[in-house]
């Protein structure tokens, strides 16, 4: 919607509009208009700009904040916001609008309703920012009308203190001299209520929770605070790619560190080798984990933070990227009462956050599941977690031989690394446990060929395996810029798609939005590759054959690459062409 008889947009008349307004429905008078272009008209500090006159009637109190609101709202026959000290809006509806876009056109978004979105709006004479806005969250606009001073409190009290507020905090830190407060968070605490209670206010401290913030806004899976030989570089891993932003100076850096470690509960004082700690934070009302670890480099301590999000564990198969076809075979081979399950794939794939699904799936009262990981990465409830302790012989091997005497129904190991770890795993499987692992291969095949290699009997492999599954994450196509399109023969190629799959596929692509940070993409889904363990397969396994033949034999008898499963994704419209391709690149089909 577009406010009728629009006035000028510049600041000057824009203001000449709105007093103009103001003296014919004698809100003012022009000797109080006067009055201020005199006051206007003597400035002479070179140091600061004049203020506007409208701005200075408000000031003065000649004209009231709230009584200019309700005049343009009457003029352009819009209804008035309601009180923004009470309103509630969903995340959901924040997520339409990035804060910086709030900020700039000095307006919030209060509530979605169909194609319709409803804003308050402080300018309603910004024909331009509310076009504008229209074309970002490709909804039509409702403009209802609110001060200034209540649309900027609402934007701070939903989106959080101004994201571009690193400035204030650096210009703050140059009047402390950056260095006054590094000497306090350079003080050993145990904890970060401990440090807290002399630093609370202070800008290294409000500077590092507003990266911690902005990244959780923009759903970062990782922080990353990077010292290089003149900059101090931070990058946010948004749906697996990694974003730059604002860097802090680099004289900020070792006080920047300091802190994060102190949060983290690990040594200050320790610089030359890795350490690892856990930061516990509450971002709007959720408990969430972010696992730090530090790396010494030549220019400093390198710095990664992993957001531990719990919300992702309780995810259904489909969430996770199955469709209702392997979602069955998936939950089958879960549900079973013993053998091994192994998820494969690199690091980064989502192995963890799969296992978890699977142990979410199956965790009922009458059962009893034990994990042993290194490091415990979520707290989950109805289940008994063991973490591995290299410092006091607690392995993965000693931990699992442990478990066992604990008489669990379902084992989950972190990962099979060694001989002995894969051996008490296989014993546990044979003797009635079901039991989840891990190993990094690059398809699933080539979990047998790797259970070999470290030296697992073939024979104990074939009766103990009961599926290998390989996955990839591809990033989803954004649902608000979601569009139709027509790939090219060559992109068809690409992935083997014929013209009889391409005339039945429903394509699409993102066209870059505020929902996506202008990717295209939102979110990640899983591509998997199910390699289920049948009695041919495992007399192959039994008698030897190498991981091509059990591929090819897999094939057969109906197994999906990822490549092909990624296919199915994009002519379903969830992803595209180019992701699938470049996650899959070794992938033959």
């Amino acid at each position: 919607m577009t406010p009728a008889n629009p006035a000028p947009s510049s600041p000057t008349s824009a203001d000449d509009f709105v007093i103009q307004l103001a003296v014919e429905r004698r809100l003012i008078n022009a000797m109080q208009v006067d009055a201020a272009r005199a006051i206007i008209a003597g400035h002479s500090d070179p140091a600061t700009s004049a203020p506007r006159v409208l701005d200075l009637l408000v000031q003065q109190g000649a004209l009231g904040a709230r009584s200019v609101a309700e005049m343009l709202a009457s003029e352009f026959g819009m209804a008035m916001a309601p009180d923004m000290t009470n309103i509630r809006i969903t995340g959901d509806t924040l997520e339409l609008i990035p804060r910086a876009v709030a900020a700039r056109y000095r307006l919030v978004p209060l509530h979605r309703e169909g194609n319709k979105l409803k804003i308050a709006i402080a300018d309603p004479l910004d024909t331009d920012g509310i076009d504008a806005l229209a074309h970002i969250v490709k909804l039509t606009i409702e403009p209802l009308v609110a001060t200034a001073e209540d649309i900027s409190d609402a934007i701070n009290r939903f989106y959080g203190k101004d994201a571009n507020s690193i400035d204030d905090l650096l210009n703050d830190l140059s009047v402390t001299g950056g260095g006054g407060d590094a000497a306090a968070v350079t003080t050993e605490a145990s904890s970060v209520a401990d440090a807290s209670n002399t630093e609370a206010d202070g800008p290294i401290i409000k500077l590092v929770h507003q990266i911690m913030f902005e990244a959780i806004q923009r759903r970062a899976s990782d922080i990353h605070l990077e010292p290089l030989e003149k900059r101090f570089r931070v990058r946010y891993r948004i749906d697996g790619v990694l974003l730059e932003v604002e860097n802090p100076p680099k004289r900020l850096q070792l006080s920047i560190i300091s802190r994060l470690k102190i949060m983290a509960n690990i040594s200050i004082a320790e610089k030359r080798i890795p350490q690892d700690g856990r930061i516990q934070i509450s971002v709007g009302g959720k408990q969430l984990d972010l696992r730090v670890s530090s790396l010494p480099t030549a220019h400093g301590e390198s710095i990664v933070m992993r957001i531990l999000d719990k919300e992702g564990l309780t995810l259904g198969l489909p969430e996770l990227g199955f469709f209702a076809d392997d979602a069955a075979t998936f939950e089958r081979l879960i549900s079973l009462p013993d053998g091994i399950l192994l998820v494969t794939g690199p690091t980064g794939s989502g192995k963890t956050t799969t296992l978890y699904g699977c142990l979410h799936f199956i965790n009922k009262p009458d059962r009893k599941i034990i994990t042993v990981e290194d490091p415990v990465e979520y707290q989950l409830n109805g289940i008994n977690q063991v973490p591995v302790r290299h410092d006091v012989g607690m392995t993965f091997a000693s931990a699992l031989r442990a478990m066992l005497r604990q008489a669990p129904n379902i084992v989950m190991v972190g990962e099979i690394r060694d001989l002995e770890t894969a051996e008490i795993a296989i014993n546990a499987s044979l003797t009635g446990h079901m039991v989840f692992s891990t190993l990094h291969t690059n398809d699933a095949p080539g979990a047998i060929t790797r259970l070999i290699d470290i030296g697992v009997k073939p024979f104990l492999v074939s009766t103990s395996l009961r599926c290998a599954m390989a996955q990839r994450l591809v990033r989803k196509i954004c649902s608000k810029c979601k569009k139709p399109m027509t790939p090219t023969p060559q992109e068809l190629r690409s992935l083997n798609i014929n013209p009889a799959q391409a005339s039945t596929a429903t394509f699409a692509k993102g066209e870059g939005c505020a929902n996506c940070n202008a990717t295209g993409y939102r979110g990640r889904m899983g591509i998997f590759e199910i390699f289920v363990i049948n009695e041919e397969i495992q007399k192959m396994i039994y008698e030897g054959a190498g991981s091509a033949k059990l591929r090819d034999k897999a094939r057969s008898v109906g197994m999906r690459t990822m490549r092909e499963d990624g296919t199915r994704k994009v002519t379903a419209g969830l992803t595209t062409i180019e992701e699938v391709v470049s996650i899959t690149v070794g992938d033959v089909s």
